[in-house]
């Protein structure tokens, strides 16, 4: 067992089926825009720029942040009120900037409170970024994972 428990972790974080996708970056690369996206298809808030990881058992588990539970920063708009998810297992991070693999086989696995949790560069562009999100968690989220998505995508 890790000697802590529980962190603070400086990403945004959305519920997607059962399992947690953790979006990094420096501010104004993107984090609050790629979560928007995401919950339009679907998925749920868990946390916008910093979730609350617990250690249990084998996993991470994604928990809403305190003090900013629930509200999600749409720049040049305002913070929002938005649906939560109940903490989920953390399945992958996706670090948003430029110098990812074109077509990477494999995401090298971050260390977090012990656990290794797989970590994808990721750059979101202006071309499909929840879609392509999701197929990033679809293929290289942590092992075990049920991706079944909540409801059905928007078109």
């Amino acid at each position: 067992m890790p000697l802590d428990s529980e962190t603070i972790f400086a990403a945004s974080a959305v519920a997607i089926g059962d399992v947690a996708l953790a979006i990094e970056g420096p501010p104004g690369s993107g984090k609050s825009s790629l979560a928007l996206a995401l919950i339009d298809r679907g998925a749920l808030l868990i946390g916008d720029d910093a979730v609350r990881l617990k250690f249990e058992s084998d996993h991470l588990l994604a928990c809403p942040p305190p003090n900013i539970e629930g509200l999600l920063e749409v720049r040049g708009v305002g913070l929002f009120e938005m649906p939560l998810s109940p903490p989920r297992p953390l399945a992958l991070v996706l670090s948003l900037g430029l110098g990812g693999e074109r077509l990477p086989e494999n995401a090298p696995a971050r260390t977090i409170l012990g656990v290794d949790v797989p970590a994808l560069t990721f750059y979101p562009g202006t071309i499909a970024p929840a879609v392509r999100a999701e197929m990033a968690l679809e293929r290289f989220g942590r092992s075990g994972a049920d991706l079944s998505r909540q409801g059905p995508p928007h078109t």
